[in-house]
Order: structure tokens, then C-alpha cells, then sequence
């Protein structure tokens, strides 16, 4: 009798200590699991994050909360958002294994986002599912948001240099930060999922590069020609255009291959540059027929006193004949370089402001 009475002592403790180590894998397929962004979650073993902004969520209760990760080049950074409120930097390794997000949970409900900080010329990230472990269990992702936002724009909408407090505007990804952007910003406020399309560099005519966001606007990849973004997987309510920054300068860049390519000898028409934009505008219109769209221009300097690009855009809209599409300009924030921190927060209170005097969604 005394026997049996230890062995099962022995066995309850063997359990206990299996119960509390449990681990629970969660696939990227899982339905539970949220995406936001443009996201391929169906071609492959897993899923790939490509654009500014991607995120992926989930809710669970365990101790700690693992990801199987592989990222292209090992230049892209994310925020680890633990329960809305902590926020840790992560950096996935070119190579494929589980990273430990985060650990020593206190029991309950608890919620983890990873959120790409970096633009896509940083390379695809590879996600192959979550790990739970201790007590795992995954939870339902009930967080449906009412709203839908996207935004299609070039370094400020990225969060260029964001955390570049040295005013050097440096390249190096670890300042650049799409989660302290405008865009991310009012998307939050609104508590609306989020989609950004966006480019350091780019123009609607002309960019720093060979290729302009008409060019791209429409792909799943980015880096891939023949990768094409269905539409009707999201529907904004809102869209958001901030560009014309990079073709204020450079239509006056004669000797770039860019505009030889683009313009030829001499530099583009008014009209034509009005033109190109509300051929853009009409295409996004064509896409979202009952989506409100706010045609943005700002902070920086196409936007200073005496500029005449807001004119362009105005022009432009005015031709649309359509009165879902709105003009909004942020002043030129005079000071050199990206947008900081503290010049994002305006431009976002001023879009912010902007939607609630003017659109019911």
C-alpha cells in the first residue's frame, strides 16, 4: 500500500511538471492568427511580410511566446507589442529558427504583436508559426477592427530616420520606424486595421530609382513584377495618398538617368505632372469606388511657402469631379531633414483632426 501511495506522489509530480512545460505549436495558417498588411499567407510553408507595417497577432495564455522565423538579409527590424502596452525591438536571424519573444507571463489572457518597423528593400521575412509554452493554449483573436485605413506614400509615410536623433537622417534601418509614422499613428487613434503601401523615395512621376509608385502600387511583392495584389482581399474605408515630395525635386534633375528616361531633355509640364497624379488618384478610385480618399501633401518642403505643388494636387482632385476625394496639406515643418518623432505626432494630429471634421465612418 505504501508502495502504490509513492508511486503515485512519483507520477503526480511527473504531471504537474509536464503540464506546466506543455508547449503548443501554432502554424501560420492558423485562422486564429491576424494579418495585417499585404501579406502572403497562401503561396508557400509560410508566411511572408514584405511591406512597412505588417504585423501579426495573437492571443494566448502560457509563460512564454516563441516565433519560428527567417528573415531574407537580417536587416529588418520589428516591435514585439506584448499586451498593448510594452513594446520590445527584435531583429530575426537570416537563418531559420525560434526566436524567444517574450517570457515569464503572468497566468491569464495576454496578447502579442510583431510589427515591421522597416520597409520592404530590406528584405522578406519568413514566419512559420508561434510557439507556446507552459500551460499553452491559443485564444480566439476577437480583435476586429470596425475601421479600415491604407496609405500609399514615400519616406514620411515610412517612418524614415524616425529615431535618428542626430539629425543625420541616417539610412541604417534600425531608425527607421513605421510604427512612429503618421499613418500608424492615426490608424491607432482610430483603432483601424492597417494597410501601408509605401516607398522611401518614390514618386508618382519620377523617384530616387528606376521605378514609381504607379509601378508598384498594386503588388503583393514589391520586388516582384508579376506579383499582383487582389484588391477585394481588403476594402478601406479610408485611403490616404502622401507623394509628389520626391518629384518636387526631382523634375529639376536634368542629369539623373531617371529623368532622361522619364522626361526626356526638358522638364515635365504642369499638366502633365496634374495629369499623372489624378491618373494615380482615379486608379485607386477605380479599386475602392466607395472609399473616402484624402490626397495628403506634407511636411516637408513641397509643402513651404510658395510651393506649387498643393496647386498641382488641387488641380487634380478638382478634375475627379468626385466629392469622396479631399485635398489636405500639413505646413512645411522648417527644419531639415526627415520628420522626428515629435513632427510625425503633429502631421498625425493634423490628419487626425482633419478626418473627424470632414469624414462619418
Amino acid at each position: 500500500m505504501r508502495n502504490t501511495y509513492y508511486l503515485l506522489i512519483i507520477l503526480t509530480v511527473i504531471f504537474a511538471g509536464f503540464t506546466k512545460q506543455q508547449s503548443l505549436f501554432v502554424s501560420y495558417s492558423n485562422s486564429e492568427i491576424k494579418y495585417s498588411g499585404r501579406i502572403d499567407t497562401t503561396s508557400f510553408d509560410h508566411a511572408e511580410l514584405y511591406w512597412s507595417g505588417s504585423s501579426i497577432k495573437i492571443n494566448f495564455e502560457g509563460e512564454s511566446l516563441g516565433a519560428l522565423i527567417k528573415d531574407e538579409k537580417g536587416d529588418n527590424y520589428y516591435n514585439i507589442i506584448i499586451d498593448k502596452d510594452s513594446i520590445v525591438l527584435f531583429r530575426p536571424d537570416t537563418i531559420k529558427k525560434y526566436h524567444e519573444l517574450v517570457t515569464n507571463l503572468s497566468p491569464g489572457r495576454h496578447s502579442l504583436e510583431l510589427f515591421k518597423r522597416t520597409e520592404w528593400d530590406r528584405g522578406t521575412t519568413n514566419f512559420y508559426g508561434f510557439k507556446i509554452d507552459g500551460k499553452a493554449k491559443l485564444l480566439s483573436n476577437a480583435d476586429v477592427a470596425k475601421r479600415k485605413i491604407e496609405f500609399y506614400g514615400n519616406s514620411i509615410t515610412a517612418g524614415y530616420a524616425v529615431e535618428d536623433t542626430s539629425g543625420k537622417d541616417s539610412p541604417d534601418s534600425t531608425f527607421t520606424n513605421n510604427y512612429l509614422s503618421y499613418a500608424a499613428i492615426t490608424a491607432r487613434h482610430f483603432d483601424a486595421d492597417y494597410h501601408c503601401i509605401c516607398k522611401s523615395g518614390i514618386g508618382i512621376t519620377i523617384s530616387w530609382f528606376p521605378y514609381e509608385m504607379p509601378d508598384i502600387y498594386d503588388r503583393l511583392n514589391p520586388a516582384d513584377l508579376t506579383s499582383k495584389w487582389d484588391f477585394s482581399l481588403y476594402t478601406p474605408d479610408v485611403v490616404v495618398v502622401n507623394l509628389f515630395q520626391n518629384d518636387s525635386w526631382l523634375v529639376h534633375a536634368p542629369k539623373r538617368d531617371e529623368f532622361k528616361k522619364n522626361f526626356g531633355e526638358s522638364s515635365p509640364s504642369k499638366e502633365y505632372l496634374i495629369h499623372a497624379y489624378q491618373q494615380f488618384i482615379a486608379g485607386i478610385r477605380n479599386h475602392y469606388p466607395k472609399a473616402e480618399i484624402i490626397c495628403m501633401l506634407g511636411n516637408m518642403d513641397a509643402t513651404k511657402k510658395g510651393s506649387q505643388w498643393p496647386g498641382y494636387i488641387k488641380k487634380a482632385v478638382a478634375g475627379l469631379k468626385d466629392d469622396k476625394i479631399y485635398t489636405h496639406f500639413v505646413p512645411f515643418k522648417k527644419t531639415r531633414g526627415h520628420p522626428s518623432i515629435k513632427e510625425q505626432e503633429e502631421m498625425a494630429n493634423s490628419l487626425i483632426k482633419f478626418i473627424d471634421e470632414n469624414i462619418n465612418w
